[in-house]
């Protein structure tokens, strides 16, 4: 008697719980970008990034303001915000794809390609990102380097200032998850 009640008391409390172990977040992602001119370097870094990944379907997203990032002049913000990147009207980046042959259980470094969309500026655009990811006991981070057509996003730059910004950008990356709560 007394083991059925306990079988009942686990099917009654667990069975419908939602686990979400098999998620991970990053709230506080980096990604910061790099242009290189004979002009002027432009940089910023963004540290308000979100990423969650799906270790049961190699599934990651990643979403941030295009506002939150931070340059070393004011006037760079301004201009990257409302003439190149119009964040009032695109306020922010997305990626969704899928992290390739990825063994969540292995312990250690893995190097492996992700495959999706980037939507940067409205656009959207299939990228395969090569990337690093670091198991250690079930705590995960990855990180990268990879680079964009300003072209590629529709982003509009005035002739004038061609000679300032580079035609491609140089994008790098670094999450740090922790298991999904809500």
């Amino acid at each position: 008697m007394n083991k059925i009640i306990l079988l009942l008391f686990f099917l009654t409390n667990f069975a419908g719980i939602d686990v979400k172990q098999d998620q991970i977040i990053a709230r506080q992602g980096q990604i910061s970008f790099f242009s290189y001119t004979s002009v002027e370097n432009i940089e910023a870094r963004n540290n308000q990034v979100l990423s969650i990944i799906d270790l049961s379907k190699n599934e990651i997203a990643i979403s941030m303001l295009m506002q939150a990032f931070v340059f070393k002049k004011s006037l760079m913000h301004e201009h990257f915000n409302e003439s190149y990147i119009e964040s009032d009207i695109h306020p922010k980046a997305t990626f969704k794809g899928s992290i390739i042959d990825f063994d969540p259980l292995l312990e250690g470094e893995q190097t492996k390609m992700i495959k999706g969309f980037l939507e940067i500026h409205g656009i959207s655009k299939e990228v395969e990102i090569k990337t690093t990811i670091q198991n250690t006991n079930g705590t995960y981070a990855l990180a990268g380097e990879f680079e964009v057509a300003v072209k590629d996003f529709d982003i509009k730059i005035p002739p004038v200032l061609t000679s300032n910004i580079a035609k491609t950008i140089s994008i790098t990356f670094r999450f740090e998850y922790q298991p999904y709560e809500k």
